[in-house]
């Protein structure tokens, strides 16, 4: 009795076998799903990074660009004609272009200098001002205001630019 006891649950099992390869094709197709979706997640994530970092280089490419375009401001016997017409002391247009070289720009008049190979800086003296806003302690006549204007590149399309407004007396 115990033999046909034993063929007769082997009998009862018989007809489940195929589930077990179903089963185990579903969990590998699931399996197969989130593997991919963490591979995008990952390549996504990487890319994102890339472009803080460019973001991060060209800031600071930029900053020292406009340190080193104040200092030089400062350089004694240093002089700039003030920017004439009224329309070439506004903020130049080709700082946000994509070609940008050293030299004098023809439309706004500003001369660009390169810092590196990736930042360039430009200098407009805007006037003289009895009034500054802040006025530097030493001083206490008229100050000269200059814009400075420095732009730093990195990678292909990321571009930080900066602005100060400088004034010396």
């Amino acid at each position: 009795m115990t033999i046909t006891t034993r063929r007769m649950s082997m009998k009862a099992l018989g007809p489940q076998r195929g589930m077990v390869l179903l089963v185990s094709l579903v969990f590998l197709l699931l399996l197969t799903l989130i593997g991919i979706s963490s591979m995008q997640s990952a390549t996504l994530q990487e890319k994102m990074a890339g472009s803080v970092t460019f973001r991060n280089q060209s800031f600071q490419t930029a900053e020292a660009a406009l340190r080193v375009g104040e200092s030089s401001i400062q350089v004694s016997g240093y002089v700039l004609d003030k920017c004439t017409p009224a329309t070439r002391c506004v903020p130049p247009a080709e700082s946000t272009s994509e070609t940008l070289a050293a030299g004098v720009n023809s439309t706004s008049g500003v001369r660009w200098y390169a810092v590196g190979a990736n930042a360039f800086y430009g200098i407009q003296n805007l006037g003289t001002t009895a009034t500054p806003i802040s006025r530097p302690p030493t001083c206490t006549g008229s100050v000269t205001l200059y814009r400075v204007t420095a732009v730093g590149i990195q990678g292909v399309v990321t571009r930080t630019v900066l602005e100060s407004l400088y004034a010396f007396c």
